[in-house]
C-alpha cells in the first residue's frame, strides 16, 4: 500500500512538471488548468457584482481597457511565437476598473483583470499602466496561483502520505523524500517561490508592455512610485513574499535591456 502511494505520488509530480515561459524554470502544477479558469470566471463575476465597477463611458475605465486590449494581443503574440499558446487556451480577456483606495490589481486565470482606481495614481499614465497589466497576466499565464495551490494541496495532503511511507525506510531515503517534498515549506518553500514568482511576472510583463509599444524602461519609475506610495516598516525578504525593494528595483533596471529587444513604438 505505501509502496503504491508513493508510485502514484511520483507520477503525479512528473505528470504536474511544466516550464515557466522565458525562465524555463520547472514547475508544479496539480490542478488541471480549465478547472481554475472555470472557477475564475464564477469568482469573477461575482466579484463585479459585489464591488463598485466603474462605468464603461469615464475616461479612466477606457483607459483601463484600451491597455489591457493591447497587452493580451501581446500576450497573445508572445505566447505563439513561443510555443507556449496551450498556457491561454480558453482566455475569455476582460478588464474592469473598480472604485477603491487599495492600490492593487488583479488576473485571474482566463484573463479575467481588475485594477483598483488607487492604483492609478501610482501607475501615472498609459505606460505606468500597460507595466502593472502586464505583470497581473504574467502571473496568469506563468500559472504561479496553480503552482501555490499545488504547494498547499501538498502541505495539506502529502505530507501525511510521505510521513507513512517514511517510517518503514531507510535514513537515507527519508532525507531525499523530506528534501523534495519541502521541509520546513513556510519559510524554505513557499515565500522564496513566491519571491520568485514576482522576479518571473516583473519580466515577463515587461516583454509584454514592450511588445504592446510601450518603453519596458519606465517600469523602474512606476515600482519608485510604488514604493513611495507604500511607506512604512517592512519585514525582512527572508520574511517577505515579495523581493525587497531594492533588490526589485535592480532585477528590473538589469532587465531593461533584454525587454527592450522586444521594444517597437
Amino acid at each position: 500500500m505505501r509502496k503504491s502511494l508513493l508510485v502514484v505520488f511520483t507520477t503525479i509530480l512528473i505528470v504536474a512538471c511544466a516550464k515557466v515561459p522565458l525562465t524555463n524554470r520547472k514547475q508544479m502544477n496539480l490542478l488541471p488548468e480549465s478547472q481554475l479558469i472555470a472557477s475564475s470566471l464564477t469568482t469573477y463575476s461575482e466579484f463585479l457584482a459585489s464591488n463598485p465597477v466603474v462605468s464603461g463611458s469615464q475616461a479612466n475605465t477606457q483607459l483601463v481597457k484600451s491597455v489591457g486590449s493591447k497587452i493580451s494581443n501581446a500576450v497573445i503574440r508572445y505566447m505563439q511565437q513561443n510555443k507556449y499558446a496551450d498556457r491561454i487556451k480558453g482566455y475569455q480577456w476582460e478588464f474592469n476598473l473598480v472604485e477603491s483606495k487599495e492600490i492593487n490589481a488583479w488576473c485571474l486565470p482566463g484573463g479575467k483583470v481588475v485594477v483598483y482606481s488607487g492604483l492609478l495614481p501610482i501607475t501615472k499614465d498609459e505606460t505606468g499602466l500597460a507595466f502593472v497589466i502586464g505583470h497581473e497576466i504574467a502571473h496568469a499565464v506563468a500559472r504561479h496561483g496553480n503552482e501555490r495551490m499545488s504547494q498547499m494541496v501538498l502541505a495539506e495532503t502529502g505530507g501525511v502520505v510521505l510521513d507513512a511511507y517514511l517510517t518503514s525506510k531507510p535514513q537515507q531515503t527519508k532525507e531525499w523524500l523530506m528534501t523534495a517534498y519541502g521541509a520546513g515549506a513556510q519559510v524554505g518553500v513557499m515565500l522564496p517561490f513566491s519571491r520568485m514568482h514576482e522576479s518571473e511576472a516583473d519580466k515577463l510583463g515587461m516583454i509584454f508592455m514592450a511588445m504592446a509599444g510601450y518603453d519596458p524602461a519606465q517600469a523602474v519609475e512606476v515600482w519608485n512610485r510604488m514604493i513611495k506610495a507604500n511607506k512604512g516598516p517592512k519585514p525582512p525578504e527572508l520574511l517577505s513574499t515579495h523581493p525587497a525593494d531594492n533588490n526589485r528595483i535592480n532585477d528590473i533596471r538589469k532587465f531593461v535591456p533584454s525587454a527592450m529587444k522586444y521594444y517597437k513604438k
